[in-house]
């Protein structure tokens, strides 16, 4: 990209992320962002070295976005805003920023992409404890129900299991990237280059799939649900739906797409005994996962942990049944996702359930409570939502 200009719409995480990326492909870049409080790019201590870089806050002329080499959009911004729209359909290289990275991303690198509207950020999280603890069991023998081992540099003393089974991946040569519209940017790990035999899980949502993308291919996409969500960008459920469903267009017959309809490939998960048979395809091999060792609250969250390692045994890093099954005990859902803060005297159970982010999940949280007194805290803002109508909206029919 030397020498060309580049210019970033939207300078939230993942737009600060795409610029940061842009510059370091040799890029000059001109970030656009209509909120005037913003601190400029400028004065970001990742970007201030760069002379090639602009930062335009408030009013920003179309005319400007037209005369560019190329356009990276942050999901945070509706292609109706900026004129994009009417650039996208005039042809103009307008891309997101979750495309823009996966231009650079090594072939090597397996990428699990996981969407849907409830659930993505725990199968994720789960996806990525996963792939570094199991691969981490493989890889140098450990047994990761201990605690993490000194390591000589120091760098693995007093680190949570997971933090630590990380940095020792690395060091191992084998490391697991885990973002996308969960923490990091997939800019970061482009601008990491990730090295050989890597893993890439990306959380990704409707809005980074807004723009049809080019160079996003994983080897392993999960659509988990779809329910109405999101409409009031989105529109009709048709459009949620079509957009989800983009994180397959540049997949091949070698890759692996899992639809809602799970049932062909969990071939039946016993919630009584906590155990789950996969049938891989195109093997058609069985496997049993026991997932009675399991932390995490809710029954929900043992259909997320089977298809957390149903989707990394589909990725064919050399992680199996047997690895994974070891890690099931240390599994951790993400922070104020059914977690449990306090449980009192009197028996109650304090639970926080304030990421809850529209009435499917939250009423999916509270089902798994049911058969215990306890106290839910819940957040978020409120939804025009279908619940009353239906809970599974037919998408695919």
């Amino acid at each position: 990209m030397y020498h060309a200009t580049l210019q970033v719409v939207g300078l939230g995480k993942s737009g600060r992320a795409a610029a940061r990326l842009a510059l370091v492909r040799g890029a000059s870049v001109i970030a656009i962002d209509r909120n005037e409080n913003l601190a400029p790019l400028e004065q970001d201590l990742l970007t201030e070295k760069h002379g090639k870089l602009r930062t335009i806050l408030g009013h920003c002329d179309r005319e400007l976005l037209e005369d560019t080499d190329r356009v990276v959009v942050s999901p945070g911004v509706s292609i109706e805003n900026y004129g994009l729209s009417s650039l996208l359909q005039s042809g103009r290289p307008v891309m997101s920023e979750l495309d823009f990275a996966s231009e650079v991303l090594p072939k090597s690198i397996k990428v699990l992409a996981v969407t849907g509207t409830n659930g993505k950020s725990t199968v994720t999280t789960f996806a990525g404890q996963v792939s570094s603890l199991s691969a981490l069991s493989q890889l140098s023998g450990v047994d990761i129900t201990d605690p993490i081992p000194p390591y000589k540099g120091d760098k693995w003393v007093n680190m949570p299991a997971f933090q630590g089974s990380c940095q020792m991946l690395s060091h191992l040569g084998f490391k697991v990237f885990v973002g996308g519209n969960l923490g990091n940017p997939l800019s970061e790990a482009a601008i990491q280059c990730l090295t050989l035999s890597s893993v890439a899980v990306v959380e990704v949502s409707s809005y980074q799939m807004e723009i049809p993308n080019k160079y996003f291919c994983p080897s392993v996409s999960v659509v988990l649900n779809l329910t109405p969500d999101h409409l009031e960008r989105h529109k009709t459920m048709r459009n949620y739906a079509l957009t989800k469903c983009r994180v397959f267009s540049h997949m091949s017959n070698s890759k692996l797409a899992v639809l809602p309809d799970v049932v062909s490939y969990i071939t039946k998960i016993d919630m009584e005994a906590k155990v789950a048979n996969f049938r891989v395809p195109p093997t058609g091999i069985v496997s049993q996962l026991q997932l009675g060792a399991m932390k995490a609250m809710g029954m929900h969250n043992l259909q997320n942990a089977a298809v957390a390692a149903f989707s990394v045994i589909g990725l064919d890093v050399g992680i199996d049944t047997e690895a994974i099954g070891a890690t099931i005990e240390t599994l951790n859902a993400p922070p104020h996702r059914m977690q449990i803060v306090h449980k009192d005297t009197q028996g109650v159970t304090w639970v926080d359930d304030s990421k809850a982010t529209n009435v499917e999940a939250t009423y999916t949280g509270l089902m798994s409570l049911k058969e215990q007194k306890s106290v839910i805290l819940l957040g978020g803002r409120a939804k025009v939502s279908y619940f009353l109508k239906s809970l599974c909206y037919p998408c695919f029919s």
